[in-house]
């Protein structure tokens, strides 16, 4: 059956509800441009080109063109899915040896960027509409200009320091040598002529052209080792989502070297445990969800990787007979034992999550990146282009899944959910947050099918985030062993959980990882859209 929603609790916002379509990004511009699209006759498609073109110009410390990501767009008559993976691997002149030290946090750790190449290999298979009509919000963004929002001026704050080092990122995020106030106006008229000529010419600009010379030029003058070659030789692949099944929905993800098969790896687990009866928030309930996030974490520390050079056994990882196997192990009362390092927090990555349907049942999840809050902090000269400093989530560990060398991709927590019954979209879903994404989609999805909580609901409800040693994507690995809850969970299940083994520690309310946004089919075909108070996300329907 399709979703049918139950549970009563109020939300700070409401549910969007429309027949024709539905966008909702981590940015009320991006949403507005994807919903413009839609009503002008586009495709899912060209929305999601649309609004992630958008996002890369007006949160332009989340992803753009220097980025990476993935989509995966559902075809409603076909009904197939495709993922179009835009994540770039390692230059050729890569070495673990020059990064014995570390991987800065600038343009001496960006790798190929593949974003552009996959918006437009989505806008060529399954688009309608022409480039330069999807690109113009983007490019009039860009050139003429939009209002800092709180929250990006959070992280202009927060990375002014590293934005100082570069003259053209300091002139364009820091005008006059100062943090912009919430309003004031941030134009790119670089980047605009940049979209532009993309739009125009086709992903050959950037990657064969006169701009990714630009680009490699500007490394290269910089000490950098992104090379023209390097783009010259990239494109984006094509692939097959892989998938499971939950509760009678066929669970849909992009494939490795996307983390993404680890959240199926949880469902499978949560999906021998009976989770309804237990309650939404329950102690009982939170507890199989992170027992069962912990086994699969275990899982993709060891495998998780390009799968060119290191294959994860899937069938295996993928099987319920494992997956009752693992869920065997989880004792209701008790946590599974683990050792606590004194070390750092783990760091989340930066990244941004939106999702589009159409009137015609086509979807689009997707997810893009430049890794660290404005990436390198480095605009490659006159492009306007936000380099990705996408490297630093190698491991320099030899054997490890994730081990540096060149030409390789590098291991993804992005990743890209859908959910469909009886060939139609029944969900889509997901979120930012580094390693807190499967595990905020985990609890998304489980919200929707297990509790009956709307979207909205689902998006907004008090969240945890496990944290284990040996554990986390980044490396060395840091993370002391810990479970973050929200303050909104009522005091009796955070001291249950407690009282089970879990390290509890409270942040604030609203204060949990992440930025989800969601859309799911209604049983008569409404569309509902929600999008998380956390950030400055925005849904719109029609």
């Amino acid at each position: 059956m399709p979703f049918e929603f139950s549970y009563g609790a109020p939300t700070w916002r409401p549910v969007i509800m429309g027949w024709r379509g539905a966008v909702a990004s981590n940015q009320p511009l991006a949403t507005q441009a994807g919903a413009e699209i839609l009503r002008a006759g586009g495709n899912a498609a060209d929305a999601a080109v649309a609004v992630a073109s958008t996002l890369g110009v007006v949160e332009p410390q989340m992803s753009g063109v220097g980025g990476d990501g993935f989509l995966l767009f559902y075809d409603a008559r076909a009904r197939r899915a495709t993922v179009v993976n835009g994540t770039g691997p390692t230059p050729g002149a890569t070495t673990p040896e020059r990064y014995a030290g570390g991987f800065p946090a600038n343009h001496l750790s960006t790798s190929v960027p593949g974003s552009v190449d996959s918006w437009l290999t989505l806008l060529q298979r399954f688009g309608t509409r022409p480039a330069r009509e999807v690109f113009a919000p983007a490019i009039y963004h860009a050139r003429e200009g939009y209002g800092c929002t709180r929250r990006l001026r959070d992280f202009i704050v927060r990375e002014q320091h590293r934005l100082r080092l570069d003259e053209r990122a300091a002139a364009t995020f820091l005008p006059g040598g100062s943090v912009p106030r919430v309003g004031g106006v941030i134009r790119q008229p670089d980047l605009a002529r940049t979209l532009e000529a993309i739009a125009d010419g086709g992903r050959d600009v950037l990657y064969e052209g006169e701009i990714g010379r630009a680009v490699a030029d500007f490394c290269r003058q910089e000490g950098g080792i992104l090379a023209f070659e390097d783009l010259s030789q990239y494109h984006a692949e094509v692939q097959e989502p892989i998938r499971t099944t939950y509760r009678g929905y066929e669970i849909l993800q992009s494939p490795p070297n996307s983390m993404g098969w680890t959240l199926l790896e949880e469902l499978n687990i949560v999906e021998q445990f009976d989770l309804s009866p237990m309650g939404a928030l329950s102690a009982d309930a939170l507890h199989v969800l992170v027992e069962a996030k912990k086994l699969a974490f275990a899982d993709r520390e060891r495998y998780s990787g390009d799968p060119s050079y290191t294959e994860a056994p899937l069938e295996r990882l993928l099987d319920k007979r494992y997956a009752a196997e693992l869920a065997a192990r989880i004792d209701a009362r008790r946590a599974t034992p683990r050792f606590t390092r004194e070390a750092a927090a783990v760091g989340g990555g930066e990244t941004t999550y939106f999702c589009v349907v159409d009137g015609d049942g086509n979807a689009v999840s997707g997810i893009q990146s430049i890794h660290d809050a404005f990436g390198s902090a480095r605009v490659a000269g006159n492009t306007g282009i936000l380099l990705n400093d996408r490297m630093r989530m190698w491991h320099l560990e030899p054997g490890h899944p994730n081990t540096l060398l060149p030409g390789k991709r590098v291991r993804h927590t992005m990743n890209t959910p859908l959910a469909i019954q009886d060939g139609q979209v029944r969900a889509v879903w997901g979120t930012p947050g580094g390693d807190a994404q499967v595990q905020i989609n985990l609890q998304t999805i489980t919200a929707l099918v297990d509790f009956g909580l709307d979207p909205q609901q689902a998006v907004e409800a008090p969240r945890w985030c496990s944290f284990e040693p040996g554990q986390e994507s980044n490396w060395p690995h840091t993370s002391t062993e810990r479970l973050e809850v929200e303050d909104r969970l009522p005091l009796a299940v955070r001291e249950d959980l407690a009282g089970r083994g879990h390290n509890v520690q409270v942040v604030g309310p609203l204060e949990g990882p992440c930025s989800a946004e969601v859309i799911v089919r209604l049983p008569d075909g409404l569309l509902a859209a929600a999008s998380d108070p956390r950030r400055d996300g925005y849904a719109l329907a029609w």
